[in-house]
């Protein structure tokens, strides 16, 4: 029997592959701009003072953008400017912000907005603006680099105008305070009742001094007798007489405005779609409820965020272009996707209606259509901007 031949088979060296180099993350980089606030006087024991107030919608948005940054490879970072009392906005702008990427949220009144907009370092950058309702920002005095996240005071006016028609409480009888920011309320009334065919049966300014508990008790109702009116619609943006008129008129109506029954962008109440998940996450890290402009700063961070992902660009241009462009859409915990007006840079919204501790409806309502959005009931609709 033959032997048999063992081959052995030369060792092979073991195979070995360079380390991977680690792919560096896209960075976004946003400002977050505001300046401080002295504290007001105080209108009630239950309103808290809020130094920071926006900033934690912005912290908690960055936070859910890394989450998804983790699979995209971005990173989001904030920036937060906050300009003292007493100094120059303009001049703090341009010191600390103007060499800044072009990302900014700015938390700032109406005129102060404009500043900033219209200053030359801000030609090539996209300001969020997460805090005002200013109906002119979004007509005659529109900028085309920014971009407004809470609903304008028509969209409110005609967000209750649309649940008033329903209910045919259609006799309004209007109270106006004394600041410029309740006339321009009432100018966005008054747009609502002419377009859905309300009646202004009475128009009253307020004058009386809530200095006494006399006042509380008998200026009220002697201040609306002699009216018929469905509802009592109060423009008081200052909280300064409002919460007053509500179960102290001469006759029993209801009190709707910027008191009582209330147009909001965001409420405690606020529940379906998974809102409960965002208040619950929002509480966890601020310990209370999120208030309007911390769900604007919130939807700014979340827009860039969703532009950035389906872009893959940190560019300003980029950005913007895809934002204004019909492909965007914003999931804002309201049940339908948002996007921002072409013409006037309006984030189109759902708008709730709310009272203290209930949410009663959601505008638009049922059966008020458009050709293209119903959300574009709410507000200024393109022919009617004076945006150009």
């Amino acid at each position: 029997m033959a032997a048999t031949k063992t081959v052995t088979k030369p060792a092979t060296k073991p195979v070995t592959t360079p380390a991977a180099t680690p792919v560096a993350k896209q960075v976004v980089q946003m400002v977050y701009f505001t300046q401080e606030q002295a504290p007001p006087v105080a209108l009630s024991n239950l309103d808290a003072f809020i130094a920071d107030l926006g900033v934690a919608g912005a912290e908690l948005a960055i936070s859910d953008n890394n989450t998804t940054g983790q699979f995209t490879g971005q990173q989001y970072e904030l920036k937060k400017v906050v300009v003292p009392l007493n100094s120059d906005v303009l001049q703090v702008f341009n010191q600390q912000v103007g060499a800044e990427p072009g990302l900014i949220l700015v938390n700032l009144p109406a005129e102060q907005l404009l500043k900033l907009a219209d200053a030359p370092a801000s030609a090539q950058k996209l300001l969020f603006d997460t805090a005002t309702s200013d109906d002119a920002l979004r007509n005659e005095q529109c900028r085309h680099q920014v971009l407004h996240l809470l609903p304008s005071r028509a969209m409110r006016a005609d967000a209750l105008a649309q649940y008033m028609l329903k209910k045919r409480w259609q006799k309004w009888f209007l109270v106006i305070g004394q600041t410029p920011a309740d006339q321009l309320y009432a100018q966005a009334v008054k747009r609502a009742a002419k377009r859905f065919g309300m009646k202004l049966v009475a128009e009253k300014t307020w004058t009386n001094d809530f200095g006494s508990h006399r006042s509380d008790q008998a200026d009220v109702p002697e201040f609306t007798q002699g009216v018929d009116y469905d509802v009592l619609v109060v423009a008081d943006e200052q909280g300064q007489f409002g919460e007053y008129l509500d179960y102290r008129t001469w006759i029993p109506r209801p009190v709707i405005g910027t008191q009582g029954l209330i147009a909001t962008a965001w409420h405690p109440t606020h529940e379906q779609w998974g809102a409960v998940q965002l208040q619950n996450r929002f509480k966890a890290l601020t310990g209370r409820w999120m208030s309007e402009v911390e769900y604007g700063s919130y939807l700014a961070v979340r827009a860039i965020g969703e532009a950035s992902v389906r872009t893959k660009s940190n560019q300003v241009d980029v950005l913007k272009n895809y934002l204004f462009s019909p492909a965007f859409a914003l999931q804002g915990y309201k049940g339908v996707p948002m996007s921002f007006r072409s013409w006037d840079g309006q984030l189109r919204q759902p708008v709730l209606l709310a009272a203290a501790r209930e949410m009663v409806a959601i505008a638009p309502l049922d059966g008020f259509l458009h050709p293209k959005t119903e959300l574009d009931t709410l507000g200024y609709d393109q022919g009617e901007s004076g945006c150009r």
